[in-house]
């Protein structure tokens, strides 16, 4: 085992490895809980959700262990799941099933591009200034979404879309609390501090009588029949279905690429040169947890940032991934725990990943305002028009177009011009009624 993994080789060993596993799993746990509960208002079922998150989790990252033998945890994406439940099933108005159908399509083509070198190239003709501010607008998405779980902001009035919600409720008091309590355990750099928080939370809820008590502990894992393999991909395969496809492939550019260079940074695996040998391992695997994730019923899995929290530990070897599976299985069998999470308690955990995600804004370019504009446009649009989708192919054809009017036409890259033309389809076939 020690050989296979190559422990001399990083300098580790299996005590470093476990507590790193253990660490990235406590850190990333969260998403059992919120990933289900974002795609609950898709109206896919929470209890059969929760068990596709685990199985998609528990594939990608046993994947990661054994064949890219990376420290790398894989589970569904935060950005991803709001994206297909709040803009194409509640906006757009498809099925979830069609919604997974894109999910499918995309693995499909994110393998094909993968295994032809396509992938890498066309993720290295976005720009950094826009690649940031995906994140950002992303993180301010989920924090606006966070918010109104925890009763905070609601439904304002006309020409006041938004408004303060009740804060002298209990639930929401009890939900601010345990912000409060995340961010404390943040700044003391307890690991696990946003599962922590959710716990705490919840059991605050249960103690004042705001959620119900789980009927057991353990059981076995809800059925993920209702979900499993429900895929509709004649729905999909329509031309007003094109840009969501076109946006689900370029978010896991966008999330793939910018976080495997980053932990690979952090866990030292990259060469001199800056580039992380062979990539198309974690790539590869990145594509086909897409498509189990789409089989199992979730939405585009890939590599966690959170990854970062077991490579502080020490984790540099597939190793640590290894644990982190191993606890992802274990989870399946305490669902009843896990499922009676109510929103004023996974709501917080939004808040804090959203401002996890504002840590980009600063690698943005307020001085080059070629760069700044695309980037604001983006950022501002994926929150004021609540859809991911219109900002993240708002900046790609603003930054194009804006490229060209102002003398930078060689600067722009090739495989730009291909994503701002695909992102007119966007726009082309979304329903304004």
């Amino acid at each position: 085992m020690q050989k296979f993994f190559e422990f001399q080789a990083h300098r580790t060993g299996y005590r470093q490895e476990i507590v790193a596993g253990m660490t990235t799993f406590v850190t990333l746990s969260y998403i059992i809980i919120v990933n289900p509960a974002i795609l609950a208002a898709a109206g896919i079922p929470k209890e059969a959700s929760m068990t596709a998150t685990i199985l998609t989790a528990a594939f990608g990252t046993l994947l990661m262990a054994l064949y890219a033998k990376k420290p790398f945890a894989v589970a569904p994406y935060m950005g991803e799941n709001a994206f297909i439940a709040y803009t194409v099933v509640n906006t757009m108005g498809y099925s979830w099933q069609t919604a997974m159908a894109a999910i499918f399509i995309s693995g499909v083509l994110f393998t094909l591009m993968t295994l032809a070198g396509l992938r890498q190239w066309l993720a290295g003709a976005i720009p950094s200034s826009l690649k940031h501010s995906f994140s950002v607008g992303i993180g301010l998405f989920l924090a606006f979404i966070g918010l109104n779980d925890m009763g905070v902001i609601s439904l304002g009035v006309q020409g006041a879309p938004v408004r303060l919600g009740n804060i002298a409720q209990p639930a929401v008091l009890i939900s601010l609390a345990g912000l409060l309590c995340m961010t404390i355990l943040l700044a003391r750099r307890v690991a696990g501090a946003i599962l922590i928080g959710i716990v705490l939370t919840t059991l605050m809820l249960l103690g004042f009588g705001k959620t119900p008590l789980p009927e057991s502990i353990m059981s076995a894992p809800p059925s993920i029949a209702p979900i499993f393999m429900n895929i509709d991909l004649a729905g999909a395969l329509t031309w007003g279905f094109a840009g969501v496809i076109v946006t689900t492939l370029v978010m896991d550019f966008v999330d793939t690429m910018g976080t495997l260079f980053g932990l690979s940074s952090r866990a030292g695996l990259l060469d001199a040169e800056g580039n992380l040998p062979e990539i198309e391992k974690p790539m590869l695997v990145d594509s086909l947890s897409t498509i189990a994730a789409s089989i199992f019923g979730t939405t585009t899995a890939g590599i966690y940032i959170e990854s970062a929290a077991g490579i502080e530990q020490g984790g540099k070897t597939g190793f640590t991934a290894l644990v982190v599976a191993g606890l992802f299985i274990l989870a399946l069998f305490f669902s009843p725990l896990l499922t009676i999470v109510p929103p004023h308690a996974y709501g917080p955990a939004l808040v804090v990943v959203g401002m996890f995600m504002m840590e980009s804004v600063k690698k943005i370019d307020f001085n080059n305002y070629g760069e700044l504009f695309p980037a604001f446009l983006t950022i501002i649009l994926i929150i004021f028009t609540y859809n991911i989708g219109v900002g993240i192919t708002a900046g790609f054809i603003g930054y194009t177009l804006l490229g060209a009017l102002t003398g930078r036409i060689r600067e722009i890259h090739p495989g730009m011009w291909i994503l701002a033309l695909l992102s007119l389809t966007f726009y082309l076939f979304y329903p304004y009624h």
